[in-house]
């Protein structure tokens, strides 16, 4: 994958985050995430993180809470590699983890 196409899909989660389509946003780094998912690599982790985050919002909108409070935790998990990745898209993961971490707290959830 293109550093370009990489830019466009972190996009389209962020804007599909924001228009609370979680499931679709989740798909969006998926197409990131899922064909390295076996690489031992810092920025695909903290990719899995915001894959995370996009099912916890998934969860609490159907009601299933309790899952949901895991799968944050787990975004947690992923979040303090934002400090180690080295990457061209860097700025934009810092976005993305200030704005779901800003829709958690502003819709109370």
């Amino acid at each position: 994958m293109t550093v370009l196409e990489q830019d466009r899909l972190l996009d389209k989660f962020t804007r599909e985050i924001s228009e609370e389509r979680f499931y679709d946003a989740h798909e969006s780094l998926e197409a990131i995430w899922f064909p390295r998912r076996f690489e031992d690599d810092n920025e695909i982790k903290l990719i899995k993180g915001f894959i995370n985050a996009a099912v916890y919002f998934e969860l609490i909108k159907k009601g299933r809470r309790a899952c949901g409070k895991k799968v944050w935790q787990n975004y947690l998990k992923y979040r303090p590699l934002l400090y180690k990745v080295d990457s061209p898209h860097l700025n934009k993961y810092h976005y993305i983890a200030r704005h779901v971490e800003s829709i958690k707290i502003t819709k109370h959830i």
